[in-house]
């Protein structure tokens, strides 16, 4: 076998490894995981089960940080996720002690993510896509090709940020943005289409972003309004939770 494999490291059964791969000590990787030729396996990673890592890929490198000082820490990666070709997924500081992606998520080719991240399941980060450190993606986000994402951001709940943005503010949950820097576009009626989402759902979801995003109140005023006006739901109550914790500012409107 023309790879190596630490002595110390935890590998499931059924795990298939390729060739020059490198898995150091300090890693669990579960079963039925599948690792390409080239791939990198660094001390703290803990991979799950049927994931599938595709050539040169890098997981739980040390964090490009220069406040981190060697401390312990690791980087988690959920069932069934996909980490193509070149990815490079860093493992978090003493801030938080680990970076996050979760279950049956499609990270493609050439994706960064940064330390202390914490991605959610079935998140899609496509090629070249970019987080900075301490970013939350929520489940079922999209981030386009070549997207960068501002340190500390957070993607909301089956957003999407088109290819070519900049995040620099929060991207609300069921929202689209783009641009540099992201604004708000339109709700993310394809995402949610594909989803359990009634129409009652999509149309009371475009209702309130029309009220954020309308240009005739101030998002302090607009939350307001929505508490007034709209009932108790669960996709209203995420939108309001969202901005209400958000402590960057969403983004802004076109």
């Amino acid at each position: 076998m023309n790879h190596y494999i630490h002595p110390k490291a935890k590998i499931g059964t059924g795990v298939e490894i390729g060739h020059f791969s490198v898995i150091h000590q300090d890693v669990e990787i579960g079963e039925g995981t599948r690792i390409g030729p080239n791939v990198t396996v660094f001390p703290g990673a803990r991979i799950g089960k049927r994931c599938q890592i595709f050539p040169s890929a890098s997981i739980a490198a040390t964090p490009q940080d220069l406040k981190f000082e060697g401390e312990h820490t690791t980087a988690f990666v959920g069932d069934d996720t996909v980490i193509r070709e070149n990815v490079t997924i860093n493992r978090g500081t003493k801030a938080s002690g680990t970076t996050i992606v979760g279950s049956h998520c499609l990270i493609m080719a050439c994706a960064h993510v940064a330390h202390d991240c914490v991605v959610g399941s079935h998140v899609v980060m496509a090629n070249s896509a970019s987080l900075g450190g301490h970013v939350v993606v929520d489940d079922y986000a999209v981030i386009g090709g070549l997207v960068g994402v501002h340190q500390f951001v957070k993607v909301g709940v089956h957003a999407m940020i088109a290819a070519l943005s900049i995040a620099r503010k929060d991207v609300p949950p069921f929202a689209t943005a783009a641009g540099g820097p992201a604004r708000y576009v339109s709700i993310n009626a394809t995402g949610i289409g594909r989803r359990d989402f009634s129409q009652e759902d999509v149309d009371e979801i475009r209702e309130i972003y029309d009220r954020i995003y309308g240009g005739e109140y101030n998002t302090t005023q607009a939350v307001k309004q929505i508490e007034a006006l709209h009932q108790p739901s669960e996709h209203r109550d995420c939108i309001i939770e969202f901005i209400k914790s958000s402590k960057r500012g969403i983004i802004k409107g076109r």
